[in-house]
């Protein structure tokens, strides 16, 4: 009996390789091997788990931060935003990769959704740093990058999933993640200023000319109409947060709110953007759910039939940094083949139990979960933030390219999550900090 939750495992594990739908492999191997494990009272049992998520409050956030996300991309601001700084740093070698990366974890705050910013960015930004001589790899290595900021720097949606899975609180993971999302930004800033002593050639200056004209036509005025929207946005959601007003659900319906009213003042409202934003909120969300459900049942039937115990006898003679390190590693192995939803779902609930046995803090387990799943996104072959770009890009970009250059920023992630894993303070001390 004690083979049959590794057996259910690797079934599940196999049947995704496939290729079949997470949602229905899931929720289809676990029905089958429920029968098998409760008989017929399975079907009593997952109606009342289902219920349970409709009925979890924290989970409302995830449509309205998505909805948020989305209708932020409409208003127009990151293309201002990206233009507004291009033209700040332009005339520094390596100012339009700074801009990027400024604006990208400006984005981040204000939408969480990764695909979004790296279209945006790669649609407004990547035909511009290739027309002033970037080198491609580079470019697109900024710009992948930046763009899956959305991850760690609240607020973010697998923040959200995270404090569900978890059982923790959303707002504290949101502020746990503060430090490490700046972190992170400061080493990205450190590598590109670095590539520029090593490489200037790969990351020219802007032409003096298209500088002088943008300083000649009201820049002031550009530069506060680029910024004060999203800023207040940001500290809108974040701010109400962090001083305990509202919960992070709350916050997202605030967010919401003040998106749509951004776009509204920037008359780029029309109720046929209203129904595009709708339309791709409900097909992002139910993605999402239908995993939740699917990851539900799995986990019902691997607890019933004691894969949580089997697996905390398996490591009770490690040492419990030897396991966190162990998650870490499959963590990272599974970024390569599937998506960050279905690791949340399927391993983050498996390993909980065993982190809350050996005493581990969640909280600074949620932030590590959290900076290893932004790998996910950048390590090929599946690595969504490559196949958005790679949709956008121009036709001389090829696919090496963004491979090649998202490399050192994999390297810079593992880095930060080693950095964390030393000195758990950097994720704990501000969570800490504001609730004295």
């Amino acid at each position: 009996m004690d083979a049959f939750p590794i057996i259910f495992f690797i079934v599940v594990l196999l049947l995704l390789l496939t290729g079949y739908p997470v949602a229905f492999t899931l929720g289809g191997a676990s029905i089958i091997f429920g029968l098998f494990t409760f008989g017929i009272e399975f079907f009593n049992l997952l109606p009342l788990r289902i219920w349970g998520i409709m009925n979890n409050y924290i989970l409302i956030a995830v449509p309205l931060f998505i909805f948020m996300g989305v209708m932020f991309e409409k208003s127009g601001l990151a293309e201002d935003l990206l233009e507004t700084m291009a033209l700040l740093f332009g005339k520094l070698k390596g100012g339009l990769a700074i801009s990027v990366l400024i604006v990208g974890a400006m984005l981040a705050a204000a939408t969480g959704i990764v695909g979004a910013t790296v279209v945006t960015m790669g649609v407004l930004s990547l035909p511009t740093m290739l027309k002033r001589g970037y080198n491609p790899k580079s470019a697109c290595g900024i710009i992948s990058a930046s763009g899956t900021l959305g991850q760690i720097i609240p607020p973010s949606i697998v923040l959200v999933l995270l404090g569900s899975v978890l059982n923790i609180s959303v707002g504290d993971l949101f502020m746990a993640a503060v430090i490490p999302g700046f972190i992170l930004v400061a080493l990205y800033l450190g590598w590109i200023i670095l590539t520029t002593f090593l490489n200037p050639q790969n990351l020219p200056a802007m032409p003096k000319e298209e500088l002088e004209i943008f300083r000649t036509r009201n820049m002031y005025k550009k530069i506060a109409g680029a910024f004060i929207a999203p800023v207040v946005l940001i500290i809108a959601v974040l701010g109400s947060i962090f001083a305990g007003v509202a919960s992070p659900t709350e916050a997202a319906a605030i967010g919401a709110l003040g998106a749509t009213v951004l776009t509204l003042f920037r008359k780029k409202f029309s109720l046929k953007t209203l129904n595009e934003v709708m339309v791709q909120t409900t097909r992002l969300t139910s993605m999402a759910f239908l995993i939740l459900v699917g990851a539900s049942a799995f986990g019902l039937v691997f607890r019933g039939m004691g894969g949580d115990r089997y697996l905390t006898e398996l490591i009770s003679e490690i040492e419990p940094h030897h396991f966190l390190l162990i998650v870490m590693l499959i963590i990272f192995i599974a970024g390569f083949f599937i998506d960050f939803i279905e690791i949340t779902f399927i391993i983050v609930p498996v390993v909980a139990p065993i982190f809350v046995h050996l005493g581990i803090d969640l909280l600074w387990v949620g932030i590590l979960i959290a900076i290893n799943l932004q790998t996910s996104f950048l390590t090929p072959p599946f690595g969504f933030a490559l196949f958005y770009l790679k949709g956008v890009a121009p036709p001389s970009v090829k696919t090496s390219h963004i491979y090649k250059g998202i490399m050192p920023y994999v390297a810079i992630q593992l880095f930060a999550l080693f950095l964390i894993i030393l000195f758990p303070e950097i994720a704990l001390w501000f969570p800490n900090f504001l609730k004295q």
